[in-house]
Formats: C-alpha cells, structure tokens, sequence
C-alpha cells in the first residue's frame, strides 16, 4: 500500500463560490441519511424559504460535527469565545410560521 497522500482536485464555481445566505437551519434524519436545509428567514415575510438542501450519510455527517467543533475552537481561540444565550428566540421577531431549529 502507498504511503503518499492523494491530491483531490475541489472545482469551486463562481456561482457556488458566491454562497447562500442562512439563518436558520433544520436537520432531519432517516436510518441511512441526514437532511440538511439551510433556510433564510426575512422580517415581515409570511414564508422562510429553504434555499439549500444538503443529504448526507450518518457518517459524514459525525464528520462534519467533528470539522465544526474544530473550527468553532479556532474561531474562539482567535475571537473569543461566541456566546450561545444572545441567540434570539425562534422565530427571531420575523413573524414566520413556529419550526424547528
């Protein structure tokens, strides 16, 4: 077996290097997935739309908690630490039907 690591080549488009915005997230799961959407609420907007749904695998999603945590500890070693109790109540004053966060 080869010891040498293997170069993944990662194409970024420019339009999904532009992002999208969220505020909200809701994540569901069945016995072989995790669901993933990625919602942006707007005040004085009856609806909140999901503008990105992501699917993946129980075990990559135990990967991507574990890359968040990583970073969220970097993050707060450089800026301190992000307080969890200045989150604003769901749904955030936008008059938005109640949901999950």
């Amino acid at each position: 077996m080869d010891d040498k690591k293997q170069n993944l080549n990662i194409e970024l488009t420019e339009d999904v290097a532009e992002g999208v915005y969220s505020n909200l997230a809701v994540i569901s799961h069945s016995p072989t997935e995790f669901i993933l959407d990625f919602i942006r609420m707007m005040p004085n907007m009856p609806k909140a739309k999901v503008k990105s749904r992501i699917i993946i695998t129980p075990h990559h999603a135990k990967r991507l908690l574990n890359a968040l945590q990583e970073n969220l500890n970097k993050y707060e070693a450089q800026h301190g630490q992000v307080a969890d109790n200045n989150v604003p109540p769901f749904p955030m004053n936008f008059n938005t039907p109640k949901g999950q966060a």
